[in-house]
C-alpha cells in the first residue's frame, strides 16, 4: 500500500463524514447514561456513596476493553472493533433495562459495564479518522470527528427528557432507547473504508515496546494531559446531575445544564484542529488546563444555577482543548506499526484515570460533607493536584531543547 493511498485526503473525509455521523448518532447514548446512571443508582443503590458507581462501572469496561478492542482493531479493521462497540453498547442497555425492571442493582452495573465496551469503542473513533489523514489535515480530522458530539449533546439529553418517565419504572424507557440507537447506528459503519492494517513481514520492524513509548517525552505529557483532562471532566461531569438536584433544582434542570456541558465539550472542535495547526499543539494544551481551572474557580463561587452552568461549560471547553491537543500529540508521535500497541495503552492509562475520578466523584459529593454543598466543593478542589501535573509536564516538555522532544 502506497503512502499516498494512505493519506488520500478525499478518503479521509469520507471517513470523517461516516465518524461524525457515529459520533452524534450512536454517541448520543453517552450523555443519556451519564444523566441518569446516577439518578438511577440513588434508586437502587442502598448506600448513597455508591450512588455513581454506575457511572463508575462504565469507566472501567472502556477501561478493561479498550487493548483488546484496539488489538483486533489492528488485526481486523476498525470496522470489525466499531461493530463490537455496538454490540457492547445493545447488550449493556438490554442488561441495564433489565435490572432497573427487577430493581436489582448487581444487575445495572453488569450492563454498566458492557456499555464501557461501546465507549473505549467510541473512544478510537478520533484515531480512525486521523488512518487516512494527511500530516495537514489530521489535526482537523480529529477536531471535525469530535465535533459530531455536538449532536449526541442535543439528542441525548432530549431523549431523556422524553424517555425517563415514559415507563412505569423511572429510566427504564431510557435504556431501551439505548438498545435501539445501537442497533440502528450500526449500520453506518458499513460505509466506513479504512484499509485493515496490513500483516507485518517477518523482517518487518517491530517498533518500540509499551515502556519504550512511554519514556518518550511527547508521547509521556501528551497521555498525561489526556488522563488529566478527561478524569477531571469526568470528575465533576460524574457529580453535577447529583449536585444540581441536591441544590434544589429539577431532573430537567440538570439535563439542561449536561447538555450545556456536552455543547461545551463539542463545540469548539469546528476550530480546534486550525487553531492547533496555527498556534501548535502546546499552546493549545496549555490553555485547555487554564480554562479547566477557571472551571473550578467558578463552580467553588456557589450554587447557584448559574453557576452550575458557566462551570459546566468552561469545564467543557477545557477538555475539548485538552483532549483533542493530546490525541493530536499523540498521534503524530509514534510510527504507524506502532498503532495499535500505543493507542490501547494510551486509552487504558485514560480511561483508567478516569475510573479512579468516576469512583472518587460519588464518594466526595455524598460521603465528604453534610450536603450538597459542601460536596460540590469537594469535588471540585480535588482537582488542583492534577491540574498542577498536567501543566507541569507540558511546561517541562516545552523547555526541552528542540532536538530532544521525540
Amino acid at each position: 500500500m502506497t503512502h499516498s493511498a494512505l493519506t488520500d485526503d478525499a478518503r479521509a473525509r469520507r471517513n470523517v463524514t461516516v465518524l461524525v455521523m457515529a459520533q452524534g448518532f450512536l454517541g448520543a447514548q453517552m450523555p443519556m447514561i451519564f444523566v441518569v446512571g446516577g439518578l438511577a443508582g440513588t434508586g437502587l443503590a442502598s448506600n448513597p456513596c455508591w450512588a455513581t458507581l454506575p457511572i463508575s462501572m462504565i469507566i472501567i469496561g472502556s477501561m478493561l476493553s479498550a487493548t483488546p478492542v484496539s488489538a483486533i482493531m489492528q488485526r481486523f479493521g476498525r470496522r470489525t472493533g466499531f461493530f463490537i462497540g455496538t454490540i457492547g453498547g445493545a447488550l449493556g442497555g438490554a442488561v441495564g433495562a433489565y435490572g432497573l425492571y427487577v430493581a436489582s442493582f448487581p444487575l445495572f452495573l453488569l450492563g454498566s459495564l458492557l456499555t464501557g465496551v461501546y465507549m473505549s469503542a467510541q473512544g478510537f473513533y478520533r484515531f480512525a479518522a486521523a488512518d487516512t489523514a494527511s500530516d495537514e489535515f489530521r489535526p482537523k480530522a480529529i477536531s471535525y470527528v469530535l465535533a459530531g458530539g455536538l449532536v449526541s449533546a442535543i439528542i441525548g439529553p432530549q431523549l431523556v427528557k422524553v424517555t425517563a418517565e415514559a415507563m412505569v419504572v423511572p429510566f427504564l424507557g431510557t435504556y431501551i432507547a439505548v438498545i435501539a440507537l445501537n442497533v440502528i447506528g450500526s449500520v453506518l459503519f458499513l460505509f466506513l473504508n479504512i484499509p485493515k492494517p496490513p500483516v507485518p513481514s517477518v523482517d518487518a520492524p517491530r517498533g518500540r515496546s509499551r515502556l519504550e513509548l512511554l519514556k518518550t517525552p511527547r508521547i509521556a505529557v501528551a497521555v498525561i494531559c489526556a488522563m488529566v483532562s478527561y478524569a477531571l471532566m469526568n470528575l465533576v461531569m460524574t457529580s453535577t446531575p447529583l449536585a444540581v438536584v441536591g441544590c434544589g433544582f429539577d431532573n430537567g434542570r440538570a439535563a439542561d445544564v449536561v447538555t450545556a456541558h456536552v455543547l461545551a465539550m463539542y463545540i469548539p472542535s469546528f476550530f480546534t484542529g486550525h487553531l492547533i495547526a496555527r498556534f501548535g499543539v502546546e499552546k493549545i494544551l496549555g490553555a485547555g488546563i487554564a480554562i479547566l481551572a477557571a472551571a473550578g474557580v467558578v463552580a467553588i463561587q456557589g450554587v447557584d444555577l448559574e453557576n452550575f452552568f458557566v462551570a459546566l461549560i468552561l469545564l467543557g471547553v477545557g477538555w475539548n482543548f485538552g483532549f483533542i491537543g493530546a490525541t493530536s500529540m499523540l498521534a503524530g508521535a509514534h510510527e504507524p506499526h506502532e498503532r495499535g500497541r500505543m493507542q490501547g495503552l494510551n486509552d487504558l492509562l485514560v480511561f483508567g484515570g478516569v475510573t479512579i475520578a468516576s469512583l472518587a466523584s460519588g464518594g466526595l459529593m455524598n460521603c465528604s460533607g453534610g450536603n450538597a454543598q459542601a460536596g460540590w466543593m469537594a469535588v471540585n478542589l480535588a482537582m488542583v493536584p492534577f491540574l498542577v501535573l498536567a501543566g507541569g509536564a507540558l511546561i517541562w516538555l516545552v523547555m526541552r531543547p528542540k532536538d530532544d522532544m521525540a
